[in-house]
C-alpha cells in the first residue's frame, strides 16, 4: 500500500470511529491497564533467527552495524523472521504549552498554528521528507491553544493548551489519560488501515521545556543535563529556561509522583502524552515504532515506564543535539544509527531513517548467502 492509500484508509476509519469513541481517552485507568495487558514481549526467538540470518549473508559480520539491529527489532516486533518496513505511517500531534508565558522560547503559540497549516498542506519539513520516504502523515490536534481551520486536521483536543508548569500542574491526570488514549486510538486505526511500522512526531511551542522537565522527573537527572536551546536561545535564555524547569520540578513535587502518568500531568504536555499513547498502541497491535528526537524519546520513556514490554518494539532513528537525547536513549537501552546533529522535531528524524531501513531489508532479503557463494561463513573471533 502506498502512503496515500494508508491515509485514505485511516480517514475512513476515523470517520467511523473518531478518537472520542471506542473507549479511547477514558478518564480512568481501566482502559490503560487493558491496553498494556495486550502488549506482549517482542519475540526473542524471532530476533535470534533474524540475527542468524544476518550472519549467513555474504558480508562482514555486523557490517551494516545498527541497521542490522533495527531489522532484528522489526522482526521481533512483527513476530516473523521476514519483517517489512512498509507500509508505514507518521502521526504528528499538535499541542500548546502554557509554560511559554515564562519566556522560554523565541516564538509564541502562533507558530504552532502556522506549523499545523503547513503540515495539513503538505509543505512542512516533515511532509517533504515523508513524501520521499512514502510514509503516510496524519496530523492530530490533541491540545492546540487555537484550533486550525483545516478539514485535514483530526481534532480531538483534550484541552486547549496546558497550564504553566512553573506555577502548577500542566493539567489534570484524567486529561493526560485522555491524551494517551487519543494516541493509542490513532495507532490502532493506522494499524487497521494497513500500516506495519509507525512513528510519532509533534509540534507545540515550548515542548522542549516540558520534555526536559519530564526527562528530569523520570530519570532524576538535573535540568543542566536535560535542558537545551530548543529552536534557538541565547545563553541568557538558556539559563532562564533551566531555571523554569527547576522551578516546575520543585513546585509540582515530581518526586512524589506515583507513576509516569502523574509526571506527564505535573510537568508534561499533551503532545508528549499522545505520543506515549501511540507507542503503547503500536506495540499492542504488533507494530514496531520508529522514534524521532528528544521529545519522542521522552514520550517513549514514559510509555516504557507504563509498560516495560514496549521496549522491544522501539527503533531509534537519530540522536538529537538536545542534551537530554543521549541520556534518554541510554535509559531506553537504544543506540541511534544517525548522528546528524538534527533538532527539528515533527518526526523528521524518523523519516530520515526509513530509507535506510528499506536498504537494510533489501540486503537482508536479497543479498547472496555464504552458502550460495560456496564460502565458509565468517566466525566471531575473540
Amino acid at each position: 500500500m502506498r502512503a496515500d492509500e494508508i491515509e485514505s484508509a485511516f480517514e475512513n476509519r476515523w470517520r467511523a470511529c473518531p478518537a472520542d469513541g471506542g473507549g479511547a481517552g477514558a478518564a480512568d485507568d481501566a482502559w490503560l491497564r487493558a491496553l498494556t495487558a495486550r502488549i506482549r514481549p517482542a519475540d526473542a526467538q524471532v530476533r535470534a533467527a533474524a540475527r542468524s540470518h544476518w550472519a549467513a549473508v555474504a558480508k562482514p559480520l555486523g557490517g551494516l552495524g545498527l541497521l542490522e539491529d533495527a531489522v532484528c527489532t522489526l522482526a521481533a516486533a512483527q513476530g516473523t523472521p521476514h519483517p517489512v518496513s512498509a507500509p508505514r505511517a507518521l502521526a504528528v500531534f499538535f499541542a500548546d504549552n502554557g509554560v511559554v508565558a515564562e519566556g522560554i522560547s523565541q516564538s509564541g503559540q502562533e507558530v504552532t498554528l502556522t506549523a499545523a497549516h503547513n503540515i495539513c498542506g503538505g509543505t512542512a519539513s516533515v511532509s517533504c521528507m515523508a513524501r520521499v520516504a512514502d510514509c503516510a502523515v496524519v496530523p492530530v490536534d490533541v491540545g492546540m491553544a487555537e484550533p486550525v481551520d483545516d478539514a485535514r486536521m483530526h481534532v480531538c483536543a483534550t484541552m486547549r493548551g496546558t497550564a504553566d508548569i512553573a506555577l502548577g500542574p500542566a493539567c489534570p491526570r484524567d486529561t493526560v489519560l485522555r491524551a494517551i488514549g487519543v494516541g493509542a486510538h490513532v495507532a490502532g486505526l493506522l494499524a487497521d488501515a494497513g500500516a506495519r511500522v509507525l512513528a510519532a512526531g509533534e509540534m507545540g511551542i515550548g515542548n522542549t521545556t516540558t520534555s526536559a522537565a519530564v526527562a528530569s522527573a523520570l530519570t532524576g537527572a538535573a535540568p543542566e543535563l536535560t535542558v537545551g536551546r530548543g529552536a534557538g536561545l541565547t545563553s541568557e535564555g538558556l539559563a532562564r529556561k533551566r531555571a523554569v524547569v527547576e522551578r516546575a520540578l520543585r513546585v509540582n513535587q515530581v518526586d512524589a509522583c506515583a507513576d509516569a502518568v502523574d509526571v506527564l500531568a505535573a510537568v508534561g504536555g499533551l503532545d508528549i502524552a499522545a505520543m506515549c499513547g501511540l507507542y503503547l498502541g503500536a506495540a499492542a497491535h504488533g507494530c514496531p515504532a520508529v522514534l524521532d528526537g528528544v521529545i519522542s524519546c521522552t514520550a517513549a520513556l514514559a510509555a516504557v515506564r507504563i509498560a516495560p514490554e514496549l521496549s522491544g518494539y522501539l527503533v531509534a532513528s537519530h540522536c538529537s543535539s538536545e542534551p537530554a537525547a543521549r541520556l534518554l536513549l541510554d535509559e531506553l537501552g537504544l543506540c541511534a544509527p544517525l548522528q546528524a546533529g538534527m533538532h527539528l522535531g515533527e518526526g523528521t528524524g524518523a523519516m530520515a531513517l526509513l530509507p535506510l531501513l528499506d536498504m537494510a531489508l533489501a540486503v537482508y532479503d536479497e543479498a547472496a548467502s555464504f552458502d550460495a557463494c560456496g564460502m565458509d561463513a565468517y566466525r566471531e573471533l575473540s
